[in-house]
C-alpha cells in the first residue's frame, strides 16, 4: 500500500502513488529463516522500486458494486449458524500522516473455530464447519472505519518446526486507489500463549511494531448477549505503520 501525493499535471485532480522512505525497519525481512517458506521464495537481489504512473491508478476499480449483502458478516452467509464464539472486529484505516482512508476495500480470511480453513490443502483432522467459509469484505466509510462480524478462529498446526502451531489470527488485505496498491497483514488476539514460538509474528524486528498486529479487546463495542468485540486499527505507512507481508502467504 502506498501513500499518495498530488502531482502537478494538466488534470489537477490526478494523484499518483509515492513510496515513503521511513518504514523500512517496521516490516519483516523478506528472508526470515525461522519461517521456512521464505528461504525458497525470498528474492536473491535487492529490490528495485519502479515509479508508479497512470496505469497504476486506473482500473480495475474496487468499489461498492463488488460487495454482497452479507460480505461483512461471516456468520450470516449460510442458512445455519457457524460454530464458535461470535466476535465483532472493527477499526480505522489511516495513512502515514494520520488521515482516514475512505473507500478502501478491506478483505479478510481466516480459519474456523476449530482452526481449519475451507481449503483443499488443509487436511489436518479438525472439523470443517458447513456454515462458515471464513472470507469477508467491506469498504471503509468516510472516516476510514470498517466492521466485520465473524467467529473467533482457532489455532492450528503447520509443520514449520517441531510442534509448530500458528496463534489464532485473521488475515487482512487492503486495497487503495488501484489494484497495485495493496497491503496484506495479520491480526492477532491479545494474550495468545503461542506468540513465543511463531516465526511469522516474531519476524517483525521491532517489538512495538509487533504489538500493532495485536487487536485490542473492546468491551464498549460488544453486542450484549451476542458477540465480543476487538478493535484493530491499521496504519498504511510511516513509523507507526502496521507490519505487512510481502508476497502470498497461505498460512
Amino acid at each position: 500500500m502506498t501513500t499518495q501525493h498530488t502531482v502537478h499535471q494538466p488534470n489537477a485532480d490526478l494523484v499518483l502513488p509515492n513510496y515513503r522512505p521511513d518504514d523500512v525497519d517496521v516490516h519483516p525481512p523478506l528472508l526470515s529463516p525461522g519461517y521456512r517458506s521464505t528461504v525458497a521464495r525470498a528474492p536473491r537481489q535487492p529490490l528495485t522500486y519502479l515509479p508508479q504512473r497512470l496505469t497504476e491508478i486506473t482500473g480495475p476499480l474496487l468499489g461498492e458494486g463488488r460487495l454482497g449483502e452479507h460480505d461483512h458478516d461471516l456468520t450470516r452467509q449460510h442458512d445455519g449458524e457457524p460454530q464458535g464464539q461470535r466476535i465483532i472486529v472493527h477499526g480505522r484505516v489511516r495513512d502515514g500522516d494520520g488521515r482516514p482512508v475512505s473507500g478502501s476495500l478491506v478483505e479478510i480470511w481466516q480459519a474456523n473455530a476449530a482452526g481449519r480453513y475451507r481449503h483443499a490443502s488443509d487436511t489436518w483432522p479438525a472439523p470443517l464447519d458447513p456454515y462458515f467459509d471464513g472470507v469477508g469484505r467491506a469498504l471503509t466509510d468516510d472516516q476510514g472505519h470498517y466492521r466485520f462480524v465473524t467467529v473467533q478462529p482457532g489455532a492450528y498446526p503447520w509443520r514449520n518446526h517441531d510442534n509448530a502451531w500458528r496463534p489464532a489470527h485473521i488475515h487482512f488485505s487492503l486495497f487503495g486507489r488501484a489494484f497495485t496498491q495493496r497491503l496484506v497483514t495479520q491480526m492477532y488476539f491479545p494474550g495468545d500463549p503461542l506468540f513465543f514460538q511463531d516465526p511469522i509474528f516474531n519476524s517483525v524486528p521491532d517489538p512495538d511494531a509487533r504489538q500493532r498486529m495485536v487487536a485490542r479487546y473492546d468491551h464498549a463495542s460488544t453486542a450484549p448477549e451476542w458477540a465480543l468485540a476487538y478493535e484493530f486499527d491499521i496504519v498504511l505507512r510511516g513509523r507507526e505503520s502496521t507490519p505487512f507481508e510481502d508476497g502470498d502467504d497461505d498460512e
